[in-house]
């Protein structure tokens, strides 16, 4: 049988390999227990190869691994401005979850921190993740100067997000990744409104929010769930 005949990559495709494959094996392994071995054996490489596209080992892949990552991640929040706001962040929820679930316990390694290659830079990539989400929504929020009330609320949910992507990860994958999806929306939902009984920028914001949602939706659904919930402390009004 014929050996296959090796590939000559340019140098971006074959970094985009390694780090590929890199990739891969921290979707299921945190990144201190990979080795370079590791990674040459997934892409079909000898390691002193790996070496020579990254010279400063495991952690420079790993930082390089990271970036695509985080890249990933931010296209997730990246969705045409049509339609109501509770869709947007349906299809924005299905998108990051999904980078969850097949990421399984590297998502852990990747975004949460905790690894021993964890550094400063690594802290600053996952950190733009969170301020690149935080500006995406707040450009679905049509809000050219946001207040701090807005800026926290906002900042609060895309923590919320991520806490309980890992939390779900940690209790076995449940609940099922739909409802988990429909409870992050009720989250922003609940916590938009909250915020607009405090603040005028916020009670402009979820005006022109809710206004755009149909009752057959995700909030109209919300509503008819909390109005009976609501009415039961009637009595404190």
């Amino acid at each position: 049988m014929t050996a296959p005949a090796y590939r000559r990559l340019s140098v971006e495709q074959r970094r985009s390999q390694l780090i590929g494959a890199a990739l891969g094996l921290f979707a299921h392994r945190p990144p201190e227990e990979v080795s370079l071995d590791d990674v040459a054996g997934a892409a079909g490489v000898s390691r002193p190869l790996v070496y020579r596209y990254f010279p400063g080992g495991k952690q420079q892949l790993y930082e390089a691994a990271l970036r695509g990552a985080a890249d990933l991640l931010e296209g997730c929040f990246h969705e045409p401005p049509a339609g109501a706001l509770s869709g947007r962040l349906l299809r924005v929820l299905d998108r990051y979850l999904a980078f969850v679930d097949e990421h399984d316990a590297g998502f852990t390694a990747l975004l949460a921190g905790g690894s021993v290659v964890q550094t400063s830079r690594t802290t600053a990539i996952v950190d733009e993740v969170r301020r690149v989400a935080a500006e995406q929504i707040l450009l679905h929020l049509e809000v050219d100067e946001p207040g701090p009330r807005l800026r926290l609320m906002v900042r609060t949910w895309i923590s919320a997000v991520e806490a309980a992507s890992l939390i779900w990860l940690d209790e076995g994958k449940q609940p099922p990744l739909d409802e988990l999806r429909d409870w992050l929306v009720d989250q922003f939902t609940a916590q938009l409104t909250a915020t607009a009984a405090r603040d005028a920028q916020c009670a402009e914001v979820a005006a022109r929010a809710l206004g755009q949602e149909v009752r057959e939706g995700p909030v109209g659904e919300l509503a008819r769930r909390v109005v009976p919930v609501v009415a039961g402390a009637a009595h404190l009004l």
